[in-house]
């Protein structure tokens, strides 16, 4: 297993609660992540000029819309967010029925649509499932026994979405049919039981390998096709949150943390909690993010 030797920078400094979902926008070179637990969608712009959104509730996960605004993953069900006036419009809830469940980590396929998996309403609540939202806004349950849905990726080739499960100590790789819109063939990814780590929201590189945040080990994970670890990048945050590549070449790691997730002598030790992070020079690149409703 190789360790990544890397340049690490505080690109904002806190005071995220829990950061998450990076995602670069190329046509305004601008990156957009948010804050889940004081609820905010924020912009950071290419002369380093920073905006925030304030939202009306938690969410998990945003992502590009053809429109030129976002569209999101939260507790009241798949939102779109309009940047130019601050306005959220709710699409659909999957999950009334269950309002304790809340949407958490997403991503958009190349056919345009939103997949996205839920929390359930504990630790130990495996209510949580897979949605996949098309574009013409009709939503489709995909599966479901989800502690805590995350990691949410689909890899380069089309072939394979991956998704974890933080509280359930796993992440699973499924076949994934990118013109037929589905998933089958769930198997175990990787394990985290017995591990220092859980794991968090993940992206792909371009070369296959799925990469991972490692909340509460300090790091990043890199994983092979078979769900190998082959890499760890050591970070100067305990608990990183996600990570998606972004910059012109899309060859810059982005990584969100949170400070809400530690007690108060971990926050002691742990000034950078809840800061935004870039690595450079990792040695991969990342593939562009699709939007919503624009898939071929």
């Amino acid at each position: 297993m190789r360790k990544g030797k890397c340049d690490i920078e505080v690109v904002r400094k806190g005071p995220d609660m829990v950061g998450e979902s990076p995602l670069w926008n190329p046509l305004e070179r601008a990156l957009y992540w948010i804050d889940t637990r004081r609820p905010a969608i924020q912009r950071l712009g290419p002369d380093g000029d920073y905006r925030s959104w304030p939202m009306p509730g938690r969410f998990g996960s945003i992502a590009l819309h053809r429109n030129g605004g976002l569209i999101a993953g939260t507790k009241r069900g798949f939102c779109e967010f309009d940047p130019a006036t601050g306005a959220v419009k709710t699409i659909i809830d999957p999950e009334a029925a269950t309002p304790e469940n809340r949407l958490n980590d997403g991503k958009i396929d190349r056919r345009g649509r939103y997949w996205c998996v839920s929390c359930g309403a504990t630790e130990k609540d495996a209510g949580g499932a897979v949605y996949r939202l098309d574009p013409d806004h009709s939503c489709h349950k995909m599966d479901t026994g989800f502690i805590t849905g995350n990691g949410l990726a689909i890899s380069p080739d089309d072939r394979t979405m991956i998704i974890g499960d933080t509280h359930g100590e796993a992440a699973y790789a499924y076949d994934f049919d990118l013109d037929a819109g589905t998933i089958s063939n769930r198997r175990l990814f990787f394990s985290t039981r017995g591990m220092p780590w859980f794991t968090d929201g993940a992206t792909f590189d371009s070369e296959g390998y799925y990469w991972c945040a490692l909340i509460y080990d300090w790091s990043l994970g890199r994983f092979d096709p078979t769900g190998r670890l082959d890499r760890i990048v050591r970070l100067p945050t305990c608990a990183p949150t996600m990570c998606n590549f972004g910059g012109d070449d899309l060859d810059i790691l982005y990584v969100t943390s949170g400070s809400v997730l530690l007690n108060e002598e971990e926050r002691a030790r742990d000034p950078q909690a809840g800061s935004l992070f870039a690595i450079r020079n990792l040695g991969v690149r990342g593939i562009q993010e699709p939007r919503f409703g624009s898939g071929a």
